[in-house]
């Protein structure tokens, strides 16, 4: 039998994510729905006639790359974080990024379609880094692809946000400074409360100060014996 040959994809958008680095990002779309993104068509992708019908649709699938994970290469085994970090899985039982193709596949709210100078989606509970090269869009049909009975091996439900997030003072006259200071509020809580750290992190000194690069601000925050504390947001 002829083996299949090499393809190339273009990609046809890029994402604006508030997510500027990999630590920190939902592990799985719809977990902070909370949080809105952006697909910029690029052209020739970006005519309106190509998404006439699809505001009729809720969701959608956005196939897109692990661009920072291209050089990396891909491993035959991986540790999910869902297993603590340290036990291995095939690759192709996980949804690592670290793939022989690094593509990705998520479903996401589809809340409107600008079409003023080119085509923008917007979109709401994606797992995206900022910069993501987009590869397909479909839309999601609830009778095809929502399975019913079905097993969700070692993930079999969403992760529970365990930790309780607390606001320094400081970071609150910030929130409210902003016009967007309640979503802010919001999102910040949604991900810290999930416990972003790597798993091998957890249990080390509880005073480490992290941070992430979030929106147009370094999300500052460190555990405490009850939760999480947000020291600050720097510009």
């Amino acid at each position: 039998m002829k083996k299949p040959g090499g393809y190339s994809f273009q990609a046809i958008g890029v994402i604006h994510s508030p997510f500027k680095e990999k630590f920190g990002i939902p592990r799985q779309p719809g977990l902070v729905p909370e949080v809105e993104a952006s697909i910029e068509m690029l052209p020739p992708f970006d005519r309106p006639e190509a998404f006439s019908g699809l505001d009729r649709y809720s969701h959608i699938w956005v196939q897109f790359v692990f661009h920072r994970a291209v050089k990396a290469g891909w491993q035959p085994t991986v540790r999910p974080p869902r297993l603590g970090g340290n036990a291995r899985v095939g690759v192709f039982a996980s949804r690592s990024p670290f793939r022989p193709n690094p593509i990705g596949l998520s479903v996401v709210e589809l809340r409107a379609i600008d079409t003023a100078g080119g085509v923008r989606l917007r979109i709401a509970g994606g797992d995206f880094l900022d910069g993501t090269p987009v590869l397909d869009i479909k839309p999601y049909i609830e009778y095809a692809d929502s399975v019913a009975g079905t097993r969700g091996g070692y993930a079999p439900v969403a992760p529970r946000a365990a930790l309780e997030v607390r606001l320094a003072p400081a970071v609150e006259r910030q929130l409210q400074a902003r016009a967007d200071g309640a979503t802010l509020r919001v999102v910040i809580s949604r991900v810290l409360a999930a416990d972003p750290r790597p798993a091998y992190r957890r249990g080390e000194e509880p005073d480490r100060v992290y941070g992430m690069r979030l929106y147009d601000f370094d999300l500052r925050w460190c555990v405490r014996e009850w939760g999480i504390e947000v020291l600050d947001l720097v510009p």
